[in-house]
């Protein structure tokens, strides 16, 4: 598996070429925006994405070529110049050794795939972006469910250490939603009492899934509140995983926690707690800011990046 350094460093390389998509600048140029000799520049990207630097940047101004044409009318001639050939007749050529048909037959054609085969994934994203895939063992480790649930988990703990710089009496005082809403319950809401709504939602679910008796905690004290996040949080994770791995998502259960008992999918069971849980997120990173703490607001976007 590489490294965080060499992941780092491929997306500094990759980033040099990217930057030097519109600009036509020569090999020895690229390398020394790379702080890298000729030599190494070119040996490190073949290396890393199969391809040298001069055929990388053709494929993704061929590929930027052939969304144009897909999605556009601008005439053959134009784009052939911006993706730096010298004639219509070398574009043509190359487009037709990348995509098998000719510029004018693959717009006549209305093709909708203008993504080339690449060794490396990387390819043109419009509107003038790049498509850069994870890691090998990112890939493998990590799918949405993944993702999910574990901003969900991070999410809640970040609320909860936030919290703990409030006195009790901010921790305590109510907290105005109107209309009330139906993802907290109760009439009189408060920071700690949504809080605890969030942990005792992965106790309840945890426990209405495997089956077993919901005893609901009265242990509302932030460590408290914490450390019962940590094992639901982290019980609710695997269950969803074991239902992810075993393709679960249509079984149904008796969820005996419910008066009278309900049935469920599990599927809409975890479902529904995400989709609550981020309006409970949003709400209670709203109420510390209010209070003057600043509280990340929890973006799925901003924790990937703080776990990449």
């Amino acid at each position: 598996m590489a490294s965080v350094g060499s992941r780092d460093r491929l997306r500094d390389l990759v980033d040099v070429l990217v930057a030097s998509v519109d600009d036509p600048a020569a090999g020895v140029e690229l390398a020394r925006r790379a702080h890298l000799s000729r030599f190494h520049f070119d040996r490190l990207v073949a290396a890393a994405l199969g391809e040298s630097p001069g055929r990388f940047r053709r494929r993704l101004l061929l590929e930027r070529a052939a969304h144009e044409l897909r999605s556009g009318d601008r005439p053959v001639i134009e784009l052939a110049f911006d993706a730096g050939y010298g004639s219509p007749e070398a574009f043509t050529r190359a487009f037709r050794r990348t995509f098998g048909v000719s510029p004018s037959e693959f717009r006549a054609h209305g093709a909708h795939e203008f993504r080339a085969p690449a060794p490396n994934g990387v390819h043109f994203h419009p509107p003038g972006g790049l498509l850069v895939p994870g890691d090998d063992q990112r890939r493998r480790s990590m799918d949405l469910t993944d993702r999910m649930i574990e901003h969900d988990n991070w999410a809640a703990n970040s609320l909860l250490d936030e919290a703990a710089h409030l006195s009790d009496s901010e921790l305590d005082a109510p907290v105005a939603l109107e209309p009330a809403p139906y993802a907290f319950g109760g009439d009189e809401r408060s920071i700690r009492s949504m809080l605890n709504r969030l942990v005792s939602t992965k106790e309840m679910w945890a426990a209405a899934i495997t089956g077993r008796v919901f005893e609901d905690s009265d242990d509302m004290s932030l460590p408290g509140m914490q450390a019962r996040l940590e094992r639901a949080g982290d019980e609710f994770a695997g269950l969803v995983r074991d239902i992810r791995d075993r393709s679960a998502w249509n079984t149904a259960f008796v969820d005996a926690t419910c008066e009278p008992p309900e049935t469920f999918t599990f599927g809409g069971a975890v479902a529904h707690v995400l989709v609550l849980n981020a309006y409970r997120h949003q709400t209670i990173a709203g109420a510390l800011r209010a209070r003057g703490r600043e509280a990340s607001w929890p973006d799925p976007i901003a924790w990937e990046r703080r776990e990449g």
